[in-house]
């Protein structure tokens, strides 16, 4: 039976035929992946990290190199990310699937297993190997991949998704010089690290006191172009037998500012709207852009809740379109923003809560549609 594609995917990964743009983001990461290049990969969230790098790893034509994908945002302690690291590297470099667990006797002795099944019907398991401090050190577990790919003579890449978690753990610095330490004398392994909190994946990567500093090669993933999606966007239509304007196209991704999931989720919401034999129009996607908001409302809204009026102050000043200068006091008067060292404080709160982003001396709010939303409910 043939498989239907959906139109657009959104709020998952995709590929093939819902992936699009990122030729040269492409490239680069298949070179890292085949030299065995560290590879730290950060972008605000939506901008299709997980798809980029999942689709690598589904095309990496090379026999050499075997990929490893895993996320970790579950994961609250050090020893919970080394069960999830273990599981993951077993399974997806078992030399067949169903004999992974056997295998695994072979790299990592004592192991305790534990199955999880969900009540739900049709939920997939899960299993710990039953690592603990007991069982295994850390340096076995991170050691694990490496003696993996001696013994296979072959490369592996690991990309674990979420990473910023690490930054999360109880004695977090001691853990990522663990993993440092570790990881940098490996031979035959090479990792991607990848997460949605850009603040905390900088304050990992970027500072200078931090055992990850300069442990590989940084790629800023920036937006898909206007061009790429339009493109996208006609074609998809046409496949529905629907039609729309380029200029409706383009309008799709300038409208939500490129993010990947909000142009994916607004074009099919103006799919859906588009009747079969017809063409889409501005009219219909203003209706569909206006449904998108709304759909969105009761997340922003648990959003800004906890906020406090200092906050929501500074956040009416950057959705008003001032994005600097805030220490100045007809702006700090106009807005209500309290003394500068209160600004610094609640713009750090504003960032840790990813509701806005430092670019050079500028503050942004993160979100597009978030933006458009608190426009239209705080003018």
């Amino acid at each position: 039976m043939a498989i239907v594609n959906k139109s657009f995917v959104f709020g998952v990964a995709v590929s093939d035929y819902n992936f699009t743009g990122r030729k040269e983001e492409i490239r680069q990461l298949e070179t890292n992946f085949k030299y065995g290049i560290n590879t730290i990969l950060i972008s605000p969230r939506r901008w299709g990290k997980t798809s980029l790098v999942k689709y690598v790893c589904n095309h990496l034509n090379d026999d050499n190199v075997i990929t490893v994908v895993l996320d970790i945002f579950g994961c609250k302690t050090e020893y919970e990310f080394y069960n999830a690291l273990a599981s993951a590297v077993l399974q997806q470099t078992a030399t067949k699937p169903q004999y992974w667990f056997e295998e695994a006797k072979d790299f990592l002795s004592r192991l305790v297993p534990s199955i999880s099944i969900s009540p739900e019907p049709n939920s997939s398991f899960s299993i710990s190997l039953g690592i603990t401090p007991k069982t295994h050190s850390p340096e076995e577990i991170l050691n694990l991949v490496e003696t993996i790919a001696q013994k296979r003579q072959r490369r592996i890449v690991v990309c674990i998704d979420e990473f910023q978690q690490i930054g999360e753990f109880q004695d977090s610095r001691s853990i990522q010089a663990r993993l440092r330490s570790v990881w940098q004398h490996q031979e035959l392994t090479s990792y991607c690290l990848f997460g949605s909190k850009r603040h905390l994946m900088s304050s990992i990567f970027l500072d200078k006191s931090m055992p990850f500093y300069q442990f590989g090669m940084l790629m800023w993933l920036n937006k898909i172009p206007t061009a790429d999606w339009s493109s996208y966007i006609i074609e998809h239509f046409n496949n529905g037998n629907r039609s729309i304007p380029l200029d409706i196209a383009d309008s799709i991704s300038t409208s939500v500012e490129g993010y990947s999931s909000y142009v994916q989720q607004l074009a099919w919401i103006l799919y859906t709207h588009t009747r079969e034999g017809e063409s889409a129009t501005k009219e219909l996607l203003d209706l569909s852009l206006e449904e998108l908001i709304q759909t969105n409302e009761i997340l922003f809204m648990q959003q800004i809740e906890p906020l406090s009026a200092y906050q929501m102050n500074l956040l009416k000043a950057i959705s008003a379109g001032h994005h600097n200068g805030f220490s100045e006091k007809k702006l700090r008067s106009e807005y209500d923003l309290g003394s500068p060292a209160n600004i610094v404080r609640i713009r750090k709160a504003l960032i840790e809560r990813d509701l806005i982003y430092q670019e050079q001396s500028c503050l942004m709010i993160t979100d597009p549609v978030f933006k458009l939303w608190f426009r239209k409910k705080w003018r």
